[in-house]
């Protein structure tokens, strides 16, 4: 998803959106831990992605 269709959202659709990324978040870690997945970039675009959420709730207040 981009920045750009992030920040046409409300502030209650980035943090049910927030919610579930963070949700992504820790299946994706679980998965790993259990050697159920290979996939490490992944985790790393969930990351991005809440990281970005976070901002743009940061610039809406």
């Amino acid at each position: 998803m981009k920045i750009s269709e992030i920040r046409k959202k409300t502030k209650k659709e980035l943090e049910k959106m927030l919610l579930e990324e963070q949700e992504k978040l820790r299946t994706l870690r679980f998965a790993l831990h259990l050697k159920q997945s290979k996939n490490v970039r992944e985790i790393r675009k969930v990351r991005k992605i809440i990281a970005q959420i976070f901002t743009i709730i940061k610039e809406k207040k």
